[in-house]
């Protein structure tokens, strides 16, 4: 088929600017509504369960999980649907494990619930490290994809791409805090599924509203081997690792927790995540259809032709079942996905730097409210100047290490710790920070050596550590250390407190 992908298209610039103009116009509005420390970081916790999971939904939907597993479906068959599957798992163990707790127990991050046993500064710092980690490595990852993303589809040079993603987020951010940040994940959340849902609906009407014609169709074409596992992940201990990084790593992901500190109690919170649930495993479930309808009527040739990757899959199925209008949806609403997703990102990186680290550390909660959000909006300024200037370096190097790296540290470094800190009693201060420490430190130097760095961007003929994902072994090292620490370096003062932290977390009594 004949593609207008990577030039001007006037149907994606007109839905790229009315979204733009929409989501500013909301911004302005929640500017006015954003005077407190409370509604910058929270919403002043006025979002209600609804509302919450539709933006769970947006900020989890990103567009790794639309282009990139449609892509991966359509090039390497049934492994592509692992991490559909990964990511969706972790949701029903987010709430059941940590909904309740983090709403009960904490503030603005999610190094408020470590807090609340354990000494403040140490932790807040080493957690403080953790966080902006994974939101860093997230955000440059997802704004090169953005770059190049709109490059294929706008024709427009990465440079002023990536300066349009960072500039309108800056704007998101800066002038709306949370209730911008909300309200744009809603709509985008919104656009995507009903896009998403339009393309499956196309697709199947190719097959007779049948998917056993689909994956007849796909068996003739590419053989059984595309339905069956293989594709991808090839090794047994490889898959469990990646697995374990996708689900245990959704429960580390800081601009997730935060989202639990908008709605005004823990009910609302469990709610939330019902409803998040409920749209992300929709979505997930659906999202594999576009990547085999894409390979049987497009082929896998043309796919990979115009990225290795598959990535522009679902945009090229577009194309062909909706013409050029359709395509341009698609397309806003792949550069929407981009801009919702980094907002949030960079408002957990902020509420990190200003209320863990320069509040509760540096002044040690003396600031006024006033101060407070004149630095949470310096230290928005400074991390999207930062991830501007970092996705500009990182122009032509493979990013895809850079999510399994955020998923990894999040596992590893965030996941055990605030995990160990609510429902283990002799969890120590020690304990933690060198749970967090050797969390994170083990799962960066383990992506370095593995193959997706060492092999595939430093080129060495053999990787030193052997699997693609460090989740397995990282993940183990961080419970064992917070194990061994809490045992030689108990902390009496944490374990007295851990019968009343258990009042506020089931009961909610003392929750703010």
């Amino acid at each position: 088929m004949e593609s207008s992908l990577g030039q001007p298209n006037f149907i994606s610039v007109l839905f790229f600017v009315l979204f733009v103009i929409l989501t500013l116009g909301i911004t302005y509005w929640a500017a006015k509504k954003t005077k407190t420390s409370s509604e910058f970081y929270a919403a002043g916790r006025s979002i209600t369960g609804f509302q919450n999971g539709l933006a769970l939904s947006g900020d989890f939907m990103s567009a790794a999980s639309f282009l990139g597993i449609s892509g991966m479906v359509a090039l390497k068959g049934y492994d592509g649907i692992i991490y559909a599957v990964g990511w969706l798992v972790g949701w029903p163990a987010l709430m059941f494990l940590l909904a309740e707790p983090l709403r009960n127990l904490g503030k603005y991050t999610f190094a408020d619930v470590l807090a609340v046993r354990l000494k403040q500064k140490p932790i807040r710092i080493v957690a403080s490290i953790g966080g902006i980690l994974v939101t860093l490595t997230y955000s440059i990852a997802q704004i090169v994809g953005s770059g190049k993303l709109i490059n294929l589809m706008f024709g427009l040079p990465y440079e002023l791409a990536v300066l349009i993603v960072g500039g309108v987020m800056l704007l998101y951010v800066l002038f709306g805090g949370m209730i911008a940040t909300t309200w744009v994940q809603i709509i985008k959340a919104c656009l995507l599924l009903f896009g998403v849902t339009l393309l499956v609906i196309l697709s199947l009407a190719q097959f007779g509203f049948s998917l056993e014609n689909l994956f007849s169709a796909v068996e003739t074409k590419f053989g059984r081997t595309a339905l069956e596992p293989g594709g991808f992940a090839s090794s047994p201990i490889d898959s469990i690792s990646l697995g374990l990084a996708l689900m245990f790593g959704l429960l580390g992901l800081p601009h997730i927790l935060m989202r639990f500190y908008t709605v005004p109690d823990a009910k609302e919170a469990r709610k939330s995540v019902a409803y998040a649930t409920t749209f992300i495993g929709y979505f997930y479930i659906i999202i594999p259809i576009v990547g085999f309808a894409a390979a049987v009527l497009i082929g896998r040739e043309q796919i990979a032709g115009i990225d290795k990757g598959g990535n522009m899959a679902a945009a090229l199925l577009a194309e062909l079942l909706g013409g050029t209008p359709f395509l341009g949806f698609i397309a806003a609403v792949a550069f929407a996905t981009i801009l919702a997703v980094v907002a949030g990102l960079t408002l957990a990186a902020a509420s990190t730097i200003s209320h863990d680290l320069y509040f509760n550390v540096f002044t040690e909660g003396k600031a006024t409210e006033s101060e407070q959000i004149s630095v949470a909006k310096k230290a928005t300024v400074i991390f999207s100047i930062v991830s501007i200037l970092l996705g500009i370096l990182f122009k032509d190097q493979n990013v895809a290490f850079m999510v399994g790296l955020a998923f990894a540290i999040a596992a590893s470094g965030n996941f055990p710790a605030l995990f160990l800190s609510i429902l283990w009693r002799n969890f120590s201060t020690v304990g933690g920070v060198f749970s967090i420490l050797i969390g994170s430190v083990s799962a960066t130097l383990f992506i370095i050596f593995s193959p997706t760095v060492w092999v595939d961007v430093f080129k060495f003929d053999q990787a030193i550590f052997p699997l693609k994902n460090p989740a397995i072994v990282s993940m183990s090292l961080a419970f064992i250390s917070a194990f061994i620490f809490s045992k030689l370096f108990p902390d009496e003062n944490a374990t007295a407190k851990y019968e009343s932290e258990k009042v506020r977390v089931y009961l909610g009594i003392g929750a703010e």
